[in-house]
Order: C-alpha cells, then sequence, then structure tokens
C-alpha cells in the first residue's frame, strides 16, 4: 500500500539504474516522511487515471468471461477497440484449445426443503436433468459409498480428502443419477473435476450453510433433490490473444529489446472475474494508453490473454509463436494478475523460481523509490509469467497477497474493487517499464536463466478437492 509521503524528484538521481537505485534507497530513514523519484517516473504516473481503470473493470465485469464463450469474444472486441483508439495497430491471434464450455443453466430442487439454493457447476460437470432420493454420502469415498443404495439417487457429499472428480466418480459407479457437493468451510464453491469424463453424472455445488441445512433437513425426513444442467460441453473452441505493439520512437536509437506488458482476459465460470482478472486487463489498457505517446528505445508489446484459466493457454501459444530472435530480446515479462481487490493482502513480485530477475529489479527499485521500500519476491507459478520464465525470458507476476476470499467466486465484483491499489502497482509497473524503456537507459542487462519446468498442474490444485 502506498504511505502518505511527499514526492522529491532529484534530477542528480537519473545516473542510477534499477540496482543502483535498489541499493541507494532500499534502507530509507525511520519515520521518513518524503521519498526520492527519478524525472522519468513523474512523465509516467502524472498521465496514469484510475477512473478509466476503474471504468474498464467495470465494463469487463458485466458478466464471466469464461475462454471460448460469446463473452469473452466481446471482451476481446472491446479491448481492440480501446488499444485502436489509443492509436495501435492490434493483432488478435486465435488459437484454439480443446476445452470445457460452461452450462448457462444450472438448477437444484428439493422437495419437502423449504430452503433455496445458489448453486455452481464444477469445471467439466455435464449437462442432464435427473431426480432421485436424496442420500448422504459422507467424503464420497468408496468405503462410504459401499454400503449405500444409491441406484438412480441423488448423492449428498462433502467436500474434503478426495478430488470432486473422484467424488462423482464413485458416486456413479455405484449408480447415482446425480451428485451434490457442499463445501466444507464458509462462502461459495467453484471447482474443476480436472478432466473430462463419460463416466460423469450431472453434479453441482452449494455452499457449507446449504449442505448442512440439508443434513439436518435429511435426518428429518426422506428428500427428492432434482438438478438440472444445461449447456455444458467438451470440445475444440476458440479463444484470442490480443496484441498492441509500440516500436521504438527513433529507430536510430532502438535497442532491439522487446518489453512485454500483459494480463489474462478471461474468467472462470460464474465468476465476473473484476479483480481476476478485469483489474489485470484495465491495467494493461491504462498502461499502453500512457506510454502511447513517450519517447522509449526499445519495443513494448501490451497484451491481453485468453484461456489462461483453463491452464495458461493463451500465453502458453504466443511464447511458442516467437521465433528464437524474438525469445533472445525479450527481456522483461510483467504479468498482471488480481492487482486490484481491496480485500487482498498486499503487492508481491512472484517469480517461478522465487529468484530475482530484471523484473523484480527495476519492480523493486520503483517501489522503493515511491513507497519508500521495496516490494517482496515469492516462488510461485499458476499465471502467464510461467511460459515466458520457460524459456529463459525474466518474469514476474504482480499479485497482492494473500488473495481475497472473493478469489473464483460470483461476489469478485466492481464493488471490491481498491482504486488506491490500482493506482499504487500501475506506478510501479509504469515506472519499472520505462526506467528500462526510455532513452539512454543506462539499467542493468538482463541475465538470461536456465529453462526450468513448471508444474502444469499447480494452477488447479485448490481447486480440485
Amino acid at each position: 500500500m502506498k504511505k502518505p509521503i511527499i514526492s522529491v524528484v532529484l534530477a542528480a538521481s537519473l545516473i542510477f539504474g534499477a540496482i543502483g537505485t535498489q541499493a541507494v534507497f532500499a534502507k530509507p530513514s525511520e519515520g521518513a516522511q518524503y521519498q526520492i523519484t527519478h524525472n522519468f517516473d513523474h512523465k509516467v504516473i502524472k498521465k496514469l487515471n484510475v477512473e478509466k481503470m476503474y471504468n474498464n473493470i467495470d465494463y469487463l465485469s458485466q458478466t464471466p468471461r469464461v475462454a471460448g464463450t460469446e463473452s469473452e469474444e466481446n471482451a476481446v472486441k472491446f479491448i481492440k477497440q480501446q488499444f485502436k483508439s489509443y492509436g495501435y495497430q492490434v493483432e488478435v491471434q486465435p488459437f484454439t484449445f480443446y476445452g470445457y464450455t460452461a452450462p448457462h443453466t444450472i438448477e437444484l430442487d428439493v422437495e419437502g426443503y423449504n430452503g433455496t439454493f445458489k448453486p455452481a457447476s464444477f469445471t467439466y460437470s455435464v449437462s442432464g436433468n435427473v431426480s432421485g432420493e436424496l442420500v448422504y454420502g459422507g467424503l464420497g469415498t468408496p468405503d462410504e459409498l459401499s454400503s449405500l443404495d444409491l441406484n438412480g439417487k441423488i448423492a449428498l457429499i462433502k467436500r474434503g480428502d478426495i478430488s470432486f472428480g473422484e467424488k462423482v466418480l464413485n458416486a456413479a459407479a455405484e449408480g447415482a443419477a446425480g451428485v451434490i457437493i457442499f463445501n466444507n468451510a464458509p462462502g461459495a464453491m467453484n471447482g474443476t473435476l480436472g478432466e473430462a469424463s463419460d463416466d460423469y453424472v450431472p453434479a453441482v455445488a452449494i455452499t457449507k450453510a446449504e449442505g448442512d441445512a440439508l443434513l439436518v433437513a435429511l435426518e428429518a425426513g426422506a428428500l427428492t433433490a432434482s438438478l438440472n444442467i444445461e449447456g455444458a460441453r467438451t470440445g475444440e473452441n476458440v479463444s484470442h490473444n490480443v496484441i498492441a505493439t509500440k516500436k521504438p520512437t527513433n529507430k536510430k536509437k532502438n535497442t532491439k529489446e522487446i518489453i512485454v506488458v500483459g494480463a489474462h482476459h478471461d474468467s472462470v465460470a460464474g465468476a465476473p472475474g473484476a479483480n481476476d482478472d478485469a483489474s489485470g486487463t484495465a491495467m494493461t489498457l491504462e498502461l499502453a494508453r500512457v506510454f502511447k505517446n513517450l519517447p522509449t528505445d526499445t519495443e513494448i508489446r501490451f497484451i491481453t490473454f485468453g484461456a489462461e484459466e483453463l491452464g495458461l493457454i493463451g500465453s502458453t501459444h504466443y511464447v511458442g509463436t516467437l521465433t528464437d530472435d524474438e525469445i533472445s530480446r525479450t527481456v522483461a515479462n510483467f504479468n498482471l494478475d488480481m492487482v486490484g481487490s481491496r480485500d487482498a493482502g498486499d503487492l508481491v513480485l512472484t517469480t517461478l523460481d522465487g529468484q530475482p530477475n530484471l523484473v523484480t529489479d527495476l519492480a523493486r527499485a520503483a517501489s522503493t523509490r515511491l513507497n519508500g521500500e521495496p516490494s517482496p519476491i515469492a516462488q510461485g507459478g499458476r499465471s502467464d509469467h510461467v511460459p515466458f520464465a520457460e524459456v529463459g525470458i525474466p518474469a514476474a507476476l504482480f499479485i497482492h497477497s494473500p488473495t481475497e476470499p472473493w478469489y473464483h467466486t460470483p461476489e469478485d465484483t466492481i464493488d471490491k474493487i481498491s482504486k488506491e491499489k490500482l493506482q499504487d502497482v500501475a506506478e510501479i509497473v509504469g515506472s519499472a517499464v520505462y526506467e528500462r524503456a526510455q532513452f539512454d537507459n543506462k539499467g542493468p542487462k538482463p541475465k538470461k536463466v536456465e529453462n526450468v519446468k513448471a508444474d502444469k498442474q499447480q494452477k488447479h490444485e485448490q481447486n480440485i478437492k
């Protein structure tokens, strides 16, 4: 979070690069009520408009933007139009993927129960309209279910111990017509069955409170449940990356380097995705607007990626299209994911190996100048910086940690967005990018790292159990 301090411009400090600046200002005196910034910081900061970011988040988060759906395509059109309005030539890069289309209708009714439900589907839930006697199946393990008569009935199962997919398959193997899984902690549940399967039966998720209430009602007498899921399918889909490129202002001073600033524009099913990741998308758009007329000696590519939520598919496709020359010239990837929630923690710079690189050097120097201390570094994957890091491009994820309670839920809405956090991250990233991209930059040279193998399953671990 930004501290209440007064900016003081020190022109002589321009002699320092990112590492030098960090070393000089990393330990401000206790109680200091001022900060020292570079002239180039103000060239970016004074142009930032947090209201534009907020309004773009509001527009994008009117509906979930699941990859391969009409709502994602509408988001792509909006992003393209915004880039073009800033004066960019825009490339819309399509790619196909074998993926899941979430249902448009999810209904749950229990005869003999007076309460109401707000059911959610799982990724890879199948369509179907089924009904039957409700039977409690504990955690849905084979041992628990084998002693029950589930044939043609609806299994009520609690979250925990084994994956959602296993619970559904175990119930289906015992003849269940459908499955209701309730949470083991307060709040909504948005998860995945892990992969497609012809053996699934219709399955929905409900909250802990709803599940506990059903258990009480079930103890009082028999209940009949009806599940209706429509529109779910698994198959080949098309998503898109949207790319706006700022070429160096003066060809004679072209460094030949490339900086990528990006975010994913898709969201999970059922979640408006205001913070995840309309916030990052809106910040990418705003930084593109700010940089359009700033003099730079470096190529900057502003990109929004599709299908991040399905396994970093869009960013992986983009990196896969790069030539060896483009990879060697790409010196930094600033990945903006979930950068505006009022309910999340502080800004963290996350790298795949947990080690500093050019991106974190630049960002930590900027946050020291602007906030009086460098943002911390952490290790982690699960976002679009991973494909860049895997080919040796310095990359970091900008995210607030811990994440907000509304992560991947219908409550990820515009009213949870903090303009202060948006402004803070935009200033840090914008200043960091411009330190590298400004004319006659004397900042640190990039250090290529060895390719590392990312854990592809890490992205969805917390959503499958």
